[in-house]
Formats: structure tokens, C-alpha cells, sequence
């Protein structure tokens, strides 16, 4: 693997350039500012607290990539994202559902075959292709909410939002190329601030059922 291979990905990007995708380079601060947002409200909750460290690392992470454009950067980009989803799961399934930490670690594990199971499926859906890996997350976040729905009405309704703006992410990521001869700057950049929203609101969502219970955990 060339870990400096250039990567064009993107409709905003034209060249290899630092600053090719200024847009989709600058609407990263999305994630910087519900990060730093998110751990001014999260006092006393060591797993809100790591959310909103990685939520950070994501936004960093996507703004190397936006700007080197380069493999060694993609990965950067990738890691933080895989790293948020896995600890919220462990967070869900723990405190949401009063599990063991063992059994909310197991359901972290599962999510890998999971996601290799699902991801092929959500690229046979045409103009999917390109975010086919990530439709596996809304979904699984949909199911958490149904599954709560009795248990925990009020998490069930934030996690329904969160999903749902989640899903309205995706639909700009997967737009940007096909619609790029008519938005030459590309949606790629809606991604960003709705993700970075979505990701903010899931830990608000968890600081919320937290500070619910008789007893808070961290």
C-alpha cells in the first residue's frame, strides 16, 4: 500500500492541492464544535467524555484527508469514525439496555461481521455504491430505537432523530459525484456539518438517559 497516494474522491477536488476542497476542508469545524460543545455537558461521564475526544479525532482526521488528500490521510479519516461507532455501541448497549460489559463488548465484536454482512447489500441500492459502508450504522441505530421503545421512550425518540439525520448525511455523501456537473463544489460539504450534528446529538442523547438514571455511571 502506498500510504502517499494521491486520492480524488471527491466533486470539490480538481488537483492535488492543499486547499483544492476548501469547503469540505473548513465544514469539518462541524465535529470540532459539537466535540468541544458536547464535553462542556458531559461532566461526570467518562464514555461521553471519550465520545466527544473521538468525535474531535474525526473532525481532524477529515480535514487531513480533505487537504493531502493522500492515503496515510484516508485512514486518518476512517479510523476516528470506526472507533466512535464501536465505543457508542458498547455506551448503548451497556447503559441503555443495563447489560454487563461483557455483553456490550460482545455486541461490539458482532458489529464487524455485522457490517461485512450488510454493507454488500446497501451497494446493490443504485447511487449507494460510494456510502454503502456506512448504511449499516443507521439502520443498527434505528433497531436500538425500536427496541427501547418501551423501555426507554425518550432515548428510543433521540436515537430515531439521530438516525434520521444520519441517513440525510449519507444521501448528501452519496449525491456529491452524481450531481457534480451541476454543483461544482459537490454536497460532500453537508455531509460534514449534518454528521457533525448527528454525532453531537447521539452523545447528547446518552448524557440525557445518563443523567435519567437513579445511579449515573460512567
Amino acid at each position: 500500500m502506498d500510504l502517499h497516494q494521491h486520492v480524488d474522491g471527491y466533486c470539490e477536488r480538481l488537483d492535488p492541492s492543499f486547499w483544492s476542497e476548501p469547503i469540505n476542508a473548513i465544514t469539518n469545524a462541524a465535529f470540532l464544535i459539537a466535540a468541544i460543545y458536547m464535553w462542556r455537558r458531559s461532566e461526570g461521564l467518562f464514555l461521553a467524555k471519550l465520545l466527544c475526544i473521538v468525535l474531535f479525532a474525526i473532525g481532524v482526521g477529515s480535514f487531513l484527508f480533505h487537504t493531502f488528500a493522500q492515503t496515510w490521510a484516508g485512514i486518518a479519516d476512517v479510523l476516528p469514525i470506526i472507533l466512535y461507532i464501536l465505543v457508542y455501541i458498547f455506551a448503548a448497549t451497556r447503559d441503555f439496555w443495563n447489560q454487563r460489559a461483557w455483553i456490550a463488548g460482545f455486541a461490539v465484536v458482532l458489529f464487524f461481521p455485522y457490517a461485512a454482512l450488510l454493507s454488500p447489500l446497501f451497494a446493490q441500492i443504485p447511487g449507494f455504491e460510494s456510502s454503502s459502508a456506512y448504511g449499516p450504522v443507521p439502520l443498527l441505530i434505528f433497531t436500538y430505537a425500536f427496541g427501547l421503545r418501551n423501555r426507554a421512550p425518550e432515548t428510543a425518540k433521540g436515537l430515531a432523530i439521530g438516525a434520521s439525520i444520519v441517513c440525510l448525511s449519507l444521501f448528501f455523501r452519496s449525491i456529491d459525484e452524481p450531481l457534480c456537473n451541476v454543483l461544482p463544489f459537490g454536497t460532500h460539504f453537508l455531509w460534514h456539518i449534518l454528521n457533525g450534528i448527528a454525532l453531537g446529538w447521539m452523545i447528547e442523547v446518552y448524557r440525557r438517559h445518563m443523567l435519567a438514571r437513579p445511579t449515573k455511571l460512567g
